[in-house]
Parts: structure tokens; C-alpha cells; sequence
């Protein structure tokens, strides 16, 4: 009985690490075309702008969409690094045994958000929830008088009591108004291009000017 405990243990551990390795080669492929796709907005003009546009991205399917949204507002970009969550295997188990904490260790801890009055914050969903470095964001920095968009893109789908836990924490921070946006990329192996990702968030948003962004400011208080 304890032999087939052991064979069935063995089994299950063998699973997991092909499943894990999977999972892994596709978030690696996915950076590389993230990347390349990423890369064609370099050497944009830089101006002053009163948007900011703050991303953490493992794979760089979010960091697309900021850079994607930078362009249409001229907004900076501000990349949150977390090298607990780095691509592979330990990236990917460290992400989801924290999925649902609102701790971790972030570069940059802190930015100075004073000149803006717009601020984008993007992530994955992590089981259902914005990635835990975004919450610690969150935590580290003053949103005071801020419009704050959250932006999310995912494989399933996200849960709505996390949102509205997100949004408490930013308005605690001094946020005046907070709006969700979000594109689902689809399954492992099925997922959207980075091309349709852009193209399905301006079918759904683009409709959505700065004015409407922050007109119900006094509304949402």
C-alpha cells in the first residue's frame, strides 16, 4: 500500500513539473513575441503628459496593453519589477502560492506621481485577483486627488470582491475616482496575439475619452 502511495506521489510530482515546464515554455514564447511586438513603440517622441501608466508584467501581455495605451495617451510608462515572480518554474510557483497576498518586493517601491492626474495601473490576474506587486504598489504610494484606471488582461477570468477591494485600497490612498479595464487573452496554448489583445481593448474602450474617465469623480467619492 505505502509502495502505491509512493508510485502515485511520484506520478503526481511528474505532472505537475511537465505541466509547470509547459506553462513556462509558453510564458517564454509569449515574452519573446511581447518583446518584439513591444519594441516597434520604441523611440516615441517624449512630452509632458498629466498620464501615467504604471505595469507589472511577467510575460509582457499587460506590458503590451500599457505601452499600447502610452501611445494613444501620451502617458509615461513605469515598469514595477518583482524578481521573486522572473519567468520559469520558481517565477511561476512563487506567483501562485502569493496570488493572494497583497505583499512582495518591488522595483520601483515608490514613484512620484505629483505632475499627474491620470495613473493606469496594470497587471495580470492572478487567480482571479490584479498580481500581488500591483496591491504593494498600491500600498507604497500617495494617490491623492488621482484618477486611477485599473487594467487587466487574463486567461479565465477575474473576480469582482477583489476588484472592489482593489478599488478601497486606492481610494484609501487618496484616489477621487476608479474605473476597470480589461481584456481576456484566452488559455494556455489559445491565447489572442498581442496584436488582437490592442485591437479587442480599443473595441471595447475607445469610446471612453479622459473627460468620461474623470467626469464622475464626484460621484464615485
Amino acid at each position: 500500500m505505502v509502495r502505491w502511495i509512493m508510485v502515485l506521489l511520484f506520478a503526481l510530482a511528474i505532472l505537475l513539473f511537465v505541466v509547470a515546464f509547459v506553462v513556462t515554455r509558453i510564458e517564454n514564447s509569449q515574452y519573446a513575441e511581447n518583446k518584439s511586438y513591444k519594441d516597434k513603440w520604441s523611440g516615441a517622441e517624449l512630452r509632458e503628459t498629466t498620464t501615467a501608466i504604471v505595469v507589472f508584467s511577467r510575460s509582457g501581455n499587460t506590458g503590451v496593453l500599457a505601452d499600447h495605451i502610452a501611445n494613444k495617451t501620451g502617458g509615461d510608462v513605469y515598469e514595477i519589477l518583482a524578481e521573486k515572480y522572473q519567468l520559469g518554474i520558481p517565477g511561476l510557483v512563487s506567483a501562485l502560492n502569493d496570488a493572494r497576498s497583497d505583499v512582495a518586493e518591488i522595483t520601483p517601491a515608490q514613484i512620484d506621481l505629483t505632475q499627474y492626474d491620470i495613473v493606469y495601473l496594470g497587471s495580470p490576474i492572478w487567480l482571479y485577483s490584479p498580481a500581488t506587486p500591483l496591491w504593494q504598489f498600491v500600498k507604497n504610494n500617495d494617490f491623492t486627488s488621482k484618477h486611477v484606471v485599473l487594467f487587466n488582461t487574463f486567461n479565465s477570468k477575474f473576480e469582482q470582491h477583489f476588484i472592489d477591494e482593489f478599488e478601497a485600497l486606492v481610494r484609501s490612498k487618496g484616489a477621487i475616482s476608479f474605473t476597470h479595464q480589461y481584456v481576456k487573452r484566452g488559455r494556455m496554448g489559445g491565447q489572442i496575439s498581442s496584436q488582437e489583445l490592442t485591437q479587442r481593448f480599443d473595441e471595447k474602450y475607445d469610446n471612453e475619452s479622459v473627460s468620461e474617465i474623470v467626469g464622475d469623480s464626484d460621484e464615485q467619492q
